[in-house]
């Protein structure tokens, strides 16, 4: 992977991880930094979700993917607030 593709991924994590945290009602007990790695790993997983069911390349915004990757950044940040709760 190239440096452009980890910059990009970072920076699509960042998008994915904070629009998923805003998906979760309430308050997280987590930080930004686990916030963008649960929107990088949302943003791969997705996009190899996305690429399973054949709905990753549509002409103009691929907004299903987007839905997938924020769905999944969603379920991860609620999972990691709630183990972070119970300590």
């Amino acid at each position: 992977m190239e440096i452009s593709g980890i910059i990009s991924a970072i920076i699509i994590g960042i998008v994915i991880g904070v629009l998923g945290r805003l998906v979760v009602p309430g308050r997280q007990r987590i930080g930004i930094l686990w916030t963008i790695l649960v929107g990088i790993v949302a943003a791969l997983i997705g996009s190899a979700i996305a690429n399973a069911f054949d709905v990753a390349d549509t002409n103009g915004v691929d907004w299903v993917e987007w839905l997938i990757q924020i769905g999944l950044a969603a379920l991860g940040v609620a999972a990691l607030d709630r183990s972070k709760a119970r300590r």
